[in-house]
């Protein structure tokens, strides 16, 4: 995957739960992370008293970081919905030239700023709650 414009990164919201997802907010910086827990398989028996790892074992989890501005009152009434009530929903992270991840998260946090010359912003956490799918481009 070559350079590729910030922007392009979107974040998509499947709120009514029916399959069909929108971008829910003008995002201005976007992280993904992906984590995989290890379980430690060494014994008295391995070799040379080296760490051993257990193949396919731990946990996998996904995390999904922003901030921006909502792009409409609609999709921050269901941000805000969605994280008072402690729902989980479907989102889509599209990354260009590398693919669409697709999952349920739960929003883990969200925070509001705003300076007196300048615009309302948010910060949003995510932390995925089952299985993320990848489709590639």
């Amino acid at each position: 995957m070559g350079a590729q414009k910030g922007r392009d990164l979107l974040l998509k919201l499947d709120a009514a739960g029916t399959g069909s997802f929108a971008a829910v907010a003008g995002l201005r910086s976007n992280q993904i992370s992906f984590n995989a827990g290890t379980v430690d398989a060494t014994n008295q028996d391995s070799p040379n008293q080296w760490r051993e790892l257990l193949s396919g074992a731990g946990i996998k989890s996904a995390a999904i970081r922003g901030s921006g501005i909502f792009k409409d009152a609609a999709s921050d009434a269901a941000i805000r919905s969605l994280f008072f009530a402690g729902s989980i929903r479907n989102w889509q992270v599209v990354v260009p030239d590398f693919g669409t991840l697709t999952g349920p998260f739960q929003i883990a946090s969200l925070e509001f700023a705003g300076r007196h010359d300048g615009e309302v912003s948010f910060d949003l956490a995510l932390e995925s709650a089952g299985e993320i799918s990848f489709a590639g481009v």
